[in-house]
């Protein structure tokens, strides 16, 4: 075993990686966001899940003002260390469009299909 350390990923030019959020027990991947190195930090010191958002240029601590917290169960990296996989708790819908997951379009046979409605 190695001491985790998030100077050994591989971060983008502006100094983030992808993380994809997917529920502990069913497995539904419910969100992709950017993590920095604070958000990151503060997710494994705190279990709160915290990005960083892009259009705020500051640190987005997931369901904050939402209360639709998604709480760290989990934390893997993937194989080229440039992109994490965060297996969560999610209380309430993860989406902004208040859905369970973002991916609610499907695209099939050229065609995009609603595959659920906001909860």
């Amino acid at each position: 075993m190695t001491q985790f350390n998030p100077e050994t990923l591989k971060w983008d030019a502006n100094g983030w990686v992808p993380a994809i959020a997917q529920d502990h027990q069913s497995g539904e991947v419910l969100m992709m966001a950017w993590m920095n190195r604070d958000s990151l930090v503060e997710t494994l010191a705190t279990g709160q899940v915290t990005y960083w958002s892009r259009s705020r240029q500051a640190l987005w601590r997931k369901g904050e003002t939402s209360g639709h917290v998604q709480r760290l169960i989990r934390l893997s990296v993937d194989c080229d260390r440039d992109c994490l996989l965060l297996q969560v708790d999610q209380t309430g819908p993860a989406c902004h469009t208040n859905r369970r997951s973002c991916f609610f379009t499907d695209v099939d046979d050229g065609v995009e299909v609603i595959t659920t409605q906001p909860l």
